[in-house]
């Protein structure tokens, strides 16, 4: 059987053409896999969207940090903790994990939010990985939650991601 080559690699020529593209992988009646930037005909099966390309200069986190931060979301706790808090920050900002920091010192619904995952008591920080709840810093076992969930031992976020000094706030 003879390869075409340049329908296996016309997705990725369209990429490099329009930059960000959108495309559809179905399978039509007979079996046959189709790759094409038009919505597939009702009657296609197994209907995959795909976001391809550099969307507008944004700098793209790859896949297997995407997949950590889907499946596994990190938030920090933190209010004005010092140490403990640097020190908590910069193993995130080192580690390269995308995070949501959250003040309940200085916002309402973060201490609400932080009294439902501890239960009850305002202590930071915390980290939340996925589901797991980890009180104070401990730095083995943040390393280990985070290991656990798939994030990197360093950061593999893109030069341009923007990174701020540790703060304790």
């Amino acid at each position: 059987m003879k390869i075409t080559y340049t329908l296996i690699l016309l997705p990725f020529v369209l990429v490099g053409i329009v930059g960000a593209a959108e495309m559809y992988r179905w399978v039509d009646a007979n079996g046959k896999v189709h790759y094409t930037d038009t919505l597939p005909p009702l009657t296609a099966k197994s209907v995959q969207k795909k976001v391809l390309g550099n969307q507008a200069g944004e700098a793209q986190m790859p896949y297997s940090l995407q997949q950590a931060m889907k499946n596994f979301p990190v938030t920090f706790y933190n209010s004005k903790c010092g140490e403990p808090c640097i020190n908590a920050i910069e193993l995130l900002t080192n580690r390269g994990i995308p995070f949501s920091k959250k003040n309940p010192g200085n916002n309402p619904a973060d201490a609400e939010a932080l009294k439902k995952v501890v239960g009850g008591e305002l202590v930071v920080p915390v980290l939340v990985v996925g589901n797991d709840i980890l009180k104070g810093f401990e730095k083995g076992s943040w390393n280990s939650a985070l290991d656990l969930a798939g994030y990197p031992k360093s950061s593999l976020l893109p030069k341009s991601f923007i990174r701020t000094a540790p703060t304790a706030d």
